[in-house]
């Protein structure tokens, strides 16, 4: 079975989603008699994208079946033996590897920031070091749709937002790109695999090439009406706008669901067309707009009649943002191999890729408005609620066994939630540093140094 043939199957094995050097330290840890202490990784980004002030957490549920989808059968273990990337004793664990250990992380639809531990994973060094890949894999791009989902959709109001960008990416990203816009706030999707496999409504019409086919535009409209009814949606643009948007509503008698403009000026078309419909008595056929559209054409088309948006490029490559930079570093490991063994809190050194050790709780302050007003990282145990900390961090898998599943439709009226609490100015299209600053807390709760702080750029002197 390869992931070819069942590319979104259940049983599909993601093993071999990983890279050479995963299984290549575990080698060397087995032979060490290091392989088995427990250990603590933590998958975080250091910084923000570029001029970015929020992030959005998305891929959480797809993060779980890939956990549970990490086997090794006979035929991979026989290809990795012959390609000398493990030996017969690695072979062996290997083929009973199931991650048996434990999993927190934020949730769907959550926010993060700079420093904010998004998933926290604990289990013997070997098991948890193996998911590093295809956890950063699935976390880096579905985050970075998720994050230019909420910044379009934000701009977009109550305007509703169609993600249609599988044309844009690789089938498998399409379908992940599609759940995380839904969660981040879109309506629906043009792709029919995030339909059936996570229940995301699907939507979608006809394409220029439907209206070349026929004799003429008049001809393909009277069929696409008679196939999908008056409600439908047609395309206006392939010929002239006006004489298109005057035939449609003449064969719908005034009673056309929608129409879509696909190029040209949007806001300027999507004024003279709405002066158009009215005049023809067509005053609830609503005006769809799509081409190449991000963020900033959205936040832009708010002032036209405009009814809804449709997204492909821009959404499935982040919006200029194509990954997050999430890492997933070692943080704690024990002292010995005893299964009672106290934990030692491990860090990198290097500059400008330091990494702060010790097993982490994160919080949401919230001032007495209900606004957002930091996160709060810190190390061992959190404090006692005070009243206007949210914790973020919940049990994800428990003993290896999958605990925080739960409907894309809660994930999406968390991110609503969230979203909300931000302060005013996060929600702005200019650059700007984080909408909430990350106060770091020692062992003792105490305020410590954050590496992952935004720089202060100095002015250079003229």
């Amino acid at each position: 079975m390869t992931l070819e043939t069942t590319p979104f199957g259940a049983r599909a094995s993601t093993a071999l989603l990983t890279d050479h050097y995963e299984l290549t330290m575990v080698r060397a840890a087995l032979r060490s008699g290091t392989a088995l202490r427990r250990s603590v990784f933590e998958l975080f980004a250091r910084r923000l994208p570029e001029g970015r002030r929020y992030g959005v957490v998305a891929g959480v549920g797809r993060a779980l079946d890939a956990i549970r989808a990490f086997r090794f059968d006979e035929v991979t273990l026989n290809y990795l033996l012959e390609q000398n990337v493990i030996d017969t004793d690695l072979a062996d664990w290997l083929s009973r590897y199931r991650f048996k250990g434990n999993v927190w992380g934020y949730p769907e639809g959550e926010l993060y920031f700079p420093g904010s531990p998004l998933l926290i994973v604990e289990g013997t060094f070997a098991e948890a070091c193996l998911l590093e890949t295809v956890l950063l894999s699935i976390y880096n791009y579905d985050c970075a749709v998720a994050s230019a989902a909420s910044r379009m959709t934000a701009m977009a109001g109550e305007r509703p937002c169609i993600e249609m960008g599988s044309r844009r990416t690789n089938e498998y990203a399409a379908v992940a790109a599609a759940r995380a816009a839904y969660i981040a706030g879109f309506s629906a999707t043009s792709n029919l695999e995030a339909g059936r496999a996570y229940g995301v409504p699907t939507t979608g019409t006809a394409a220029h090439s439907f209206t070349l086919l026929h004799d003429s535009e008049e001809d393909a409209f009277a069929a696409q009406l008679k196939a999908l009814g008056k409600g439908t949606t047609l395309l206006v643009d392939t010929y002239d706008i006006e004489t298109a948007v005057r035939t449609g509503v003449r064969l719908s008698k005034g009673k056309l669901g929608a129409i879509r403009l696909d190029s040209g000026d949007l806001a300027e078309l999507a004024a003279d067309v709405r002066r158009l419909l009215d005049s023809l008595g067509a005053e609830k056929t609503r005006i769809l707009v799509t081409s190449d559209l991000d963020e900033f054409q959205i936040a832009a088309l708010r002032g036209a009649p405009v009814d809804g948006y449709g997204v492909g490029t821009s959404l499935v490559t982040g919006s200029g943002a194509p990954t997050c930079g999430f890492v997933y570093k070692l943080v704690a490991r024990a002292t010995s191999d005893a299964k009672d063994a106290d934990l030692l809190p491990v860090a990198k050194k290097s500059a400008g890729k330091a990494s702060i050790g010790g097993r982490k709780y994160a919080l949401r302050r919230i001032g007495p408005h209900g606004r957002a007003q930091a996160e709060v990282v810190g190390i061992g145990a959190p404090p006692v609620d005070d009243g206007n900390d949210r914790p973020l961090l919940v049990q994800l898998m428990a003993k290896g066994k999958p605990i925080g599943r739960e409907p894309l439709e809660t994930a999406r009226e968390r991110h609503r939630a969230v979203r909300a609490e931000l302060p005013l100015e996060a929600l702005k299209m200019s650059r700007g540093e984080p909408a909430l600053p990350t106060i770091m807390l020692d062992g003792d709760g105490d305020p410590t140094e954050n590496p992952y702080a935004p720089v202060e750029k100095k002015e250079t002197p003229r």
